[in-house]
């Protein structure tokens, strides 16, 4: 008798156990599953270096998602990422990428519902390099009485590259601002150079050397107030009798 007791305690200590361990790894399954949106990033990798996309594209994505609650709520922006890979692209042009689901590295568990918008549209172009000239930006003026010489630009030319639709009509590129305000006498200064263009990139130089004359402006001589002196020597003039 006593051995069935002390058995059947063993018993009801195993079901306990048993118990407790299908609610524990049950417990995912009965939880309730919940939708979320999410802007999620859009990042664009394996661009082909002959190609380069000159139209907007969106930073973000809305992507919806479901799965258990518990899991929608502690997912972020920062830890989803919707990625388009175009190392298989080598045409110019228009391009319209679908976005799937196997895009979006979701967590397990977790069902990509739907994207928002789920095409992306943007223009490709070919990258082109040209050599054109450097112009020096001077800003202001120097003080009155001074005048601006014709600055000298070392080296003068710069190799850029850029989509072909601009590149082609491309024939200079400027240099960071110089301040021409308050001089007074010929100065060298070294400056960045720069493109106007977000999509035009400067290989060579990085920077260049300016030299800027700075020239005192000559006004005509003033003339002479003072009476010449009389020649002693010269015959004195007779007055007429009144």
């Amino acid at each position: 008798m006593n051995r069935w007791v002390s058995n059947a305690g063993l018993k009801v200590l195993a079901l306990f156990l048993a118990f407790v361990v299908w609610f524990v790894v049950s417990a995912p399954r009965r939880e309730s599953v919940s939708e979320r949106t999410l802007p999620v990033p859009l990042s664009i990798i394996g661009m082909p270096a002959q190609l380069m996309i000159t139209t907007t594209v969106p930073d973000t994505v809305n992507v919806r998602l479901r799965g258990r609650i518990s899991v929608i709520r502690s997912l972020s922006s920062q830890n989803l990422a919707v990625t388009i890979d175009m190392r298989n692209w080598a045409q110019p042009g228009e391009a319209v990428i679908t976005i799937r689901a196997q895009a979006i590295n979701a967590p397990e568990g977790v069902e990509v519902v739907s994207v928002d918008p789920n095409k992306v549209r943007f223009r490709l172009e070919q990258v082109r390099q040209r050599v054109v000239s450097i112009r020096p930006f001077l800003v202001g003026d120097p003080p009155k009485g001074y005048t601006v010489g014709d600055p000298a630009v070392t080296p003068d030319q710069a190799l850029v590259s850029g989509p072909v639709s601009q590149i082609r009509n491309l024939t200079e590129v400027a240099t960071d601002r110089i301040i021409m305000t308050g001089r007074t006498a010929l100065f060298v200064q070294n400056v960045g150079v720069v493109s106007d263009s977000p999509f035009v990139r400067i290989i060579e130089p990085q920077t260049v050397e300016v030299t800027v004359p700075v020239i005192a402006e000559v006004g005509p001589e003033p003339e002479s107030t003072t009476a010449a002196p009389e020649d002693e020597h010269a015959p004195a003039t007779k007055r007429k009798p009144s």
